[in-house]
C-alpha cells in the first residue's frame, strides 16, 4: 500500500461542506455489517488494480471513531485492507493523525478524494454527509465520487438517526459508465418499535423530500404501512416476526426484496432496483 507523502496530500481544495462533526460510538455499526453481508467479496478482492484497493470513509467527523471501528471490523475479513478517512476540517485530520498505521490513513479532502498516485477505492462511504446538501446536490456529489471508485465497486450513501438505531442508505454500484443505484436498504434495532413512518425520517436526501403523492418512494411507504397493518396478528410473536412478516407482504405487493432469514432477522430491508 503506498504511503501518503504528506498527511494531508490533496490535489486540490477539497470540495464540499463540513459536517455537524459529532457521532456516537459504534454509530455506523449497522453499515459494516451491512457492507459485511451484502458483498463481502467487494472487501477481498485481489484482482487487477483491487489489490490495493481503499476503503474510504468520507466525513468521519470530529473523532475518527467511525473510520477505526470499520477497520477493526473488515480486517477480521481483510487483514491487509487500506481504509482511507477522509475530512474536509484539517483540525480534525490532525485529530485523526495518531492513529495512523500502515494500512489506516488520514487525509485532508473532500468529494474529490485524495488520492495518492497508483490508490484506487474499492468503496466509499459517505454517511450522514449529504443530509444538509440541497437535493439537486445529491447527483454531482455521486457523480464526483464516481471518478475514484473501481468498476464493480460500492458507493454507501445515507443517513441514521442520532444513535444509528435505524437507517436508510443508498447502494451504489460503479459501473464502467457511472452508478447503477442497485439497491435501498432500511436497518432498525427494533429499539425504537418497528414502524416504517419512523425511516422517512432519516431517508437519503434524494428521497426524503418525495415522500408526496406521484413519487414511487411514496408509493413504496404506503404499500409498507399497508402489509404492516395486514400483518399486524405477527407482533404477538415479537417484533423481528413482524417485521419478516410485513416484509413478505410487501413482497407480494410486487417489490423486489431480500426475504433471507440473514436479513430480516437482522433487521434490514433490502429493497433491490429500487425506483
Amino acid at each position: 500500500m503506498p504511503k501518503p507523502s504528506h498527511p494531508f496530500a490533496v490535489s486540490k481544495k477539497p470540495e464540499g461542506q463540513p459536517t455537524r462533526g459529532k457521532t456516537a460510538r459504534n454509530r455506523l455499526r449497522p453499515v459494516d455489517n451491512l457492507m459485511l453481508l451484502y458483498d463481502p467479496g467487494l472487501l477481498t478482492r485481489r484482482d487487477g488494480r483491487f489489490d490495493n484497493a481503499l476503503f474510504v470513509d468520507i466525513g468521519y467527523g470530529a473523532e475518527a471513531f467511525t473510520t477505526l471501528e470499520s477497520a477493526e471490523r473488515f480486517r477480521r475479513l481483510n487483514p491487509d485492507l487500506g481504509i482511507l478517512g477522509v475530512e474536509i476540517e484539517p483540525e480534525r485530520v490532525a485529530r485523526a493523525l495518531p492513529f495512523v498505521d500502515a494500512h489506516t490513513f488520514f487525509r485532508l479532502g473532500g468529494f474529490n478524494l485524495p488520492l495518492e498516485p497508483g490508490e484506487a477505492v474499492r468503496a466509499i462511504r459517505a454517511f450522514n454527509v449529504l443530509r444538509q446538501y440541497e437535493e439537486a446536490d445529491v447527483a454531482p456529489a455521486w457523480e464526483r465520487m464516481s471518478r475514484y471508485v473501481l468498476p464493480g465497486g460500492l458507493l454507501v450513501e445515507g443517513t441514521s438517526n442520532p444513535t444509528g438505531a435505524i437507517l436508510a442508505t443508498n447502494m451504489l454500484r460503479r459501473t464502467e459508465t457511472g452508478w447503477l443505484r442497485e439497491a435501498l436498504v432500511f436497518y432498525t434495532n427494533f429499539h425504537l418499535g418497528f414502524d416504517p413512518v419512523e425511516f422517512q425520517t432519516i431517508l437519503p436526501k434524494n428521497y426524503i423530500h418525495r415522500i408526496v403523492p406521484g413519487e414511487p418512494i411514496f408509493d413504496f411507504f404506503e404499500a409498507w404501512k399497508a402489509a404492516v397493518a395486514e400483518s399486524a396478528a405477527m407482533r404477538t410473536f415479537g417484533l423481528r416476526q413482524w417485521f419478516t412478516a410485513s416484509a413478505e407482504s410487501l413482497a407480494r405487493r410486487g417489490y423486489k426484496l431480500r426475504l433471507l432469514k440473514k436479513w430480516l432477522n437482522r433487521g434490514y430491508l433490502v429493497w433491490d432496483n429500487p425506483a
